[in-house]
């Protein structure tokens, strides 16, 4: 799920910078440590370092949720999705200052017109989901979370950077079969007495009262 959330994520910067500065970017994902500064060599780069995993509480549901057969009748239940939150670090790295500056402003924008990453580049277990992953830029981090914090685990100086979370969906694959649909009401018997069943028709549910032969 994550590598599926990483090439979407790759096409999608790629394709932004280009549209708004005509500049072709790699993109890395590889923490922005001092050995990787090292060796990036002179091509622009935008790193996009996974910083933190955690469950999106906000989007948790409750319950089971139906899977039904083609005559209508439920064959199973599933646990709802669970959503987990992707939170990268989003650096640009080129031999200017102002450059740098200069591809995190047009991704700020580009990315700011997006509320879900697009559905054309879903691929994997996200594009068989079918549902939304939303996505959110520059919001302010949790309390327990700081930007000076993940540089100085780093190893590295602070630098520029946008926030980048991603909610994704993500299938518990827990489900459990449904029993037989009802075709006949409950029958109690006591003692001598005459049994009482519940009458199943396609509209009511009747109760009624059988007579046993003498």
């Amino acid at each position: 799920m994550i590598h599926e959330v990483d090439d979407a994520l790759r096409t999608l910067i790629r394709q932004e910078a280009s549209r708004r500065t005509e500049v072709d970017v790699e993109v890395a994902f590889e923490a922005p440590n001092k050995d990787w500064v090292a060796r990036r060599g002179h091509v622009p780069m935008i790193n996009m370092y996974l910083y933190d995993i955690r469950e999106d509480l906000r989007r948790k549901q409750r319950g089971m949720l139906n899977e039904y057969r083609a005559d209508g009748t439920v064959s199973a239940r599933h646990l709802p999705p669970r959503h987990v939150k992707l939170s990268y670090l989003v650096t640009a790295w080129t031999q200017r200052t102002e450059d740098e500056h200069r591809l995190l402003s047009a991704l700020l924008v580009g990315l700011l017109g997006y509320e879900a990453l697009p559905p054309a580049l879903l691929t994997g277990s996200l594009a068989a989901l079918g549902l939304p992953v939303p996505m959110t830029v520059v919001l302010p981090p949790p309390e327990d979370r700081a930007f000076a914090d993940v540089w100085t685990a780093l190893g590295g100086e602070l630098k520029p950077s946008l926030d980048v979370v991603v909610s994704t969906p993500l299938d518990t694959g827990r489900s459990y079969p449904a029993g037989a649909p009802v075709e006949a009401g409950m029958r109690i018997t006591v003692g001598d007495d005459e049994p009482v069943e519940h009458k199943v028709d396609d509209d009511r549910v009747a109760m009624t009262r059988k007579r046993r032969p003498a």
